[in-house]
């Protein structure tokens, strides 16, 4: 709280003492009271007024600091009303009640709606470990019935299981910190799991897959980076091209460890590229194919952000699409080198 605010706020009050001075020291002079008496009392006036001034200053600063150090500490801000301390003045104590049962009336909102999320969290958490059963069931029917139909339903079960598997992370967006276990990770162990599980939709669709240099280990959690490769790699299937390749290789640049998927597809125009990561985005190509929600690479940002580490995007059109996933080195590893 300034004292310019404070002094604009008592304008009305400053120009009723000025105009109560006035006429008091008027009528004293014609009443025939000295000047010098006249003088006195304005000036105890006026010293009387600027220190009540100053006092209710201070008072209200130490009282704005106190409630504005209250609201810091909180990190629930609208529990604020519930910490504040009760006003003095009567006026004031009724806004304060006013304002403490608008909070309390918001608080109980934010619980239900905190519920209902919860709830809705678990149900999805609970749906996705119901489904993957028959999705489960139905791969091994395939693999025991061989033939063309049953390669074609194992690569569509893949794109299936993809969609569940987006489902499941963004439901756990809001609690994601406590999903991840941060450890040494083999990339290519992480990357073998994720070809593992899309393999029919690769052979499908006919995808030859490159790798190199795959043998390093990073400090991450290796269940996410197996989801987000899950991602980059339906992603390439679906903007392939006519002679499909995907190589995924490591490199260590700048202290970091890139791991790079890398297609040969139709590639990203360059004034969609800065915005592939938002959340609902489907670009030109999603929206000429069809059948893109925008939320495999917002989801891939948004674990990145929560792991440490993030997302590299570089793509030119009708050639090529790469996307990094960015480890730093720990500094103990840099020694060693």
């Amino acid at each position: 709280m300034k004292i310019g605010e404070f002094l604009q706020d008592r304008v009305i009050s400053l120009l009723l003492h000025l105009f109560c001075m006035l006429v008091l020291s008027t009528f004293l002079l014609l009443t025939g009271t000295s000047s010098g008496v006249v003088v006195t009392i304005l000036i105890v006036w006026v010293i009387g007024f600027c220190i009540w001034t100053a006092a209710d200053y201070l008072r209200q600063r130490n009282q704005f600091h106190e409630l504005e150090a209250i609201m810091d500490g909180l990190e629930q801000k609208y529990l604020f009303m519930e910490c504040a301390p009760k006003p003095n003045d009567f006026f004031w104590r009724k806004i304060f009640g006013l304002f403490r049962r608008a909070g309390k009336s918001m608080i109980e909102t934010v619980s239900d709606a905190e519920e209902k999320q919860r709830n809705y969290r678990e149900y999805i958490e609970n749906w996705v470990h119901e489904i993957k059963v028959p999705i489960t069931a139905i791969e091994l029917i395939c693999e025991n019935n061989k033939s063309e139909t049953s390669r074609k339903i194992c690569s569509q079960l893949a794109l299936i299981e993809g969609h569940v598997e987006r489902a499941l992370y963004y439901a756990r967006l809001d609690c994601v910190e406590k999903d991840f276990i941060i450890r040494e990770t083999s990339l290519l162990e992480s990357v073998k799991r994720a070809l593992s599980k899309y393999r029919f939709l690769l052979t499908q669709n006919n995808v030859r897959i490159e790798t190199e240099n795959l043998g390093k280990c990073v400090y991450t959690d290796g269940k996410w980076v197996e989801f987000m490769l899950g991602q980059l790699l339906s992603n390439a299937v679906k903007y392939r091209s006519a002679s499909p390749v995907i190589s995924i290789c490591v490199e260590e640049t700048d202290g970091r460890t890139r791991l790079t998927v890398k297609d040969n597809g139709i590639g990203i125009p360059a004034s969609e590229l800065r915005r592939i990561f938002d959340k609902g985005f489907t670009g030109s190509n999603g929206r000429t194919l069809g059948g893109s929600t925008g939320m495999g690479l917002y989801l891939c940002r948004k674990l990145t952000e929560a792991l440490g580490v993030y997302l590299e995007a570089n793509s030119r059109e009708n050639e090529y699409t790469a996307i990094s996933i960015c480890f730093p080195r720990p500094l103990s590893y840099e020694n060693e080198r």
